[in-house]
């Protein structure tokens, strides 16, 4: 089965089921700030899963084009790719679990085809503390699915730790199957809507082998394993609780929101636990083959590479097409990274002549009979030939600079910049060839060294490095948000010395930096993680003002790298916790953060640790 088949398939079943079936939306946001990117298929769905009427009706389904950045260090397995379609059916108050359930169950059992002893379901295990139960709703509902086949779809628990158990069904916890902006917790703003969520699973097999031959072998396989074995095909939310001020009560208007992976659903559909395998890539594989003289499946260098230019030049394709052309500032960034970075991958294949814009050829093809993409193919060429020449002629220079830098243990924030601004190495490309040597690279004097570029829009700077975040959506504006708190919290525990020396912020972790000579002990974790969730559950405002700079340093405003600011700067103040300048954004109560919790804290150079932290 074609990717276009498994399109047109969904589209029509879901037509015949009453829903109007409405277009992609662009990979850039419209009138929504917070995001680079649109990354999920509900995203513009967002204002009438909040209540806003759809001109269409109550029932809505589509394909919609996803990027998410997050993913361009994953790209090289056999399951990950920046840029993807999600097929989206929505009820708006109209049907919900019972339809949704009987529907998805008939569209992968009788539709495509797939063999329903293969198939494999999560569900919400509850939240006791807020009085959220379990979704058993959804486990009676697909049971009976199951039953009309003759499978009895057995619901466990304890799945991470005890495995499959010969289970069906399994429960986990709010991490895996619960939808909400805020995530679940007693600190969620009053008004915010969420629910609880099924996941769809297939099982490739236990005859391949695939978690005994990987690096989780010695862990129990369940349907979250990492090992590749299963791969998530679906994921219905049932958007039926709303936060009062008493607690959670049910949603006067229930939805469903559903969003399944194309790409990945024709994978389950052929069978083959590699996302490449499928035809949308086939063709642009064959034609790498050719250029490179290398087969693909050969080897796991070659399949990496072969992965990594195929995945970012398709990605490439659709984001000029939409409007992000490559540049150094926002969604361009991330345009010129993916190209460069297949620029990069295709020198390791041995290919030194121009060779994009016939991959990019082939995805045109490809994209034109469902996005009309061929009517700026000349446009689309033009970008990713330019961009490919100019940084063909200073790779091979920058790399030769970076094997004399990469001689010692350590490569300088100053010598990572030079690479970008002489040589065009974006920084998560040095960093990448700094981690194949096992070296590390001083990120933090690299962000300095940036701001100080008079050339680059400062704008765009403070978008990609000042505030540190990969992205501008609602959980990277609480993860920054947090980054304030955690900061205070360490000065409390720690004492007055420790400074913050830099963030990475994506929307799955923060990322921080700061001055402190030794490894903290589990005791100061705990007191900080205490303190800033104390800080959260008190439900601050976060005010934001603008003053001139010397007025917010004598008021002892904490600030970072502070020769990059202007005149008047904007101050955010938590309470009486927090005061630091910063270009944000950031959300306008604590309390819509939910909880947090501090996974990891090692060295990241000589006087300087790193935590990694994130909210639930």
């Amino acid at each position: 089965m074609t990717t276009h088949e498994l399109r047109q398939k969904y589209l029509d079943f879901f037509k015949n089921k009453g829903h109007a079936i409405i277009p992609s939306a662009s990979l850039l946001p419209e009138n929504d700030p917070t995001t680079l990117f649109t990354s999920a298929g509900m995203q513009p769905m967002i204002p009438y899963l909040l209540g806003e009427k759809h001109p269409l009706g109550v029932r809505i389904a589509d394909s919609q084009r996803c990027f998410r950045t997050q993913d361009i260090n994953e790209i090289g397995d056999n399951r990950h790719t920046t840029c993807f379609e999600m097929l989206g059916n929505w009820s708006l108050g109209d049907y919900f679990k019972k339809e949704q359930i009987s529907w998805m169950f008939e569209f992968l059992t009788k539709e495509l085809k797939l063999d329903p002893n293969r198939i494999f379901i999560t569900v919400f295990g509850g939240k006791l503390d807020i009085n959220i139960p379990k979704d058993d709703d959804a486990v009676q509902l697909w049971q009976e699915e199951f039953k009309k086949l003759g499978i009895e779809a057995k619901a466990v628990e304890n799945v991470t730790e005890n495995g499959m158990q010969d289970g069906k069904i399994f429960y986990y916890d709010e991490t895996k199957n619960w939808w909400s902006r805020a995530g679940i917790s007693s600190s969620m703003p009053v008004g915010e809507p969420g629910g609880p969520d099924s996941e769809i699973f297939w099982d490739f097999g236990v005859d391949k082998q695939i978690h005994e031959n990987s690096q989780f072998s010695k862990q129990k396989c369940h349907v979250n394993c990492d090992c590749g074995r299963f791969i998530e095909i679906g994921n219905n939310v049932f958007m039926q609780y709303i936060k009062t001020k008493t607690g959670f009560e049910q949603l006067p208007q229930q939805n469903v929101d559903f969003g399944g992976g194309l790409e990945r659903m024709t994978m389950a559909a052929i069978d083959s636990p590699d996302i490449f395998n499928i035809d949308l890539f086939q063709t642009a594989i064959r034609k790498l083959e050719d250029i490179s003289g290398k087969k693909y499946d050969a080897n796991a260098d070659d399949n990496k590479a072969f992965r990594i230019i195929c995945d970012h030049l398709k990605a490439a394709t659709l984001l000029i097409f939409d409007g992000a052309n490559p540049s150094n500032v926002d969604q361009g960034y991330f345009t010129r990274r993916l190209i460069r970075r297949s620029v990069r991958y295709a020198h390791q294949l041995g290919i030194e002549k121009s060779f994009a814009n016939q991959i990019v050829e082939e995805y045109i093809n490809y994209y034109s009979e469902i996005y009309k993409i061929d009517s700026k193919k000349d446009q689309i060429l033009a970008e990713i030939t330019s961009e490919e020449e100019k940084f063909a002629k200073t790779l091979e220079k920058g790399l030769k600079e970076f094997e004399k830098m990469s001689r010692g243990n350590k490569i300088s924030g100053h010598e990572a910049f030079i690479l970008f601004s002489t040589y065009g190495f974006p920084l998560e490309m040095t960093e990448e060839l700094a981690l194949e040597k096992g070296i590390n690279i001083d990120e933090a004097e690299f962000n300095s060294e940036f701001v100080k570029h008079q050339n680059l829009s400062r704008h765009g700077s403070e978008k990609k490095f000042k505030g540190g975040l990969a992205e501008h959506s609602d959980a990277t504006m609480k993860l920054h948000t947090a980054t304030h708190l955690l900061h205070s919290a360490l000065r409390q525990v720690l004492g007055k010395h420790v400074n913050q020396k830099g963030s990475n912020i994506t929307e799955e972790r923060l990322r921080f930096d700061f001055t402190h000579p030794d490894k903290m002990t589990p005791e100061q974790i705990k007191k900080v993680e205490d303190l800033v969730n104390k800080w959260i559950e008190a439900d601050y405002q976060v005010i934001c003002q603008e003053l001139p700079y010397d007025e917010a340093r004598e008021k002892k405003v904490t600030g970072l790298f502070e020769d990059k600011y202007g005149d008047i700067v904007k101050v955010y103040t938590v309470g009486d916790v927090s005061a630091e300048m910063c270009g944000g954004p950031h959300v306008e109560h604590t309390g819509e953060l939910g909880h947090f919790q501090i996974k990891k804290e090692e060295s990241s150079s000589a006087g300087i640790r790193r935590i990694k932290a994130v909210l639930n």
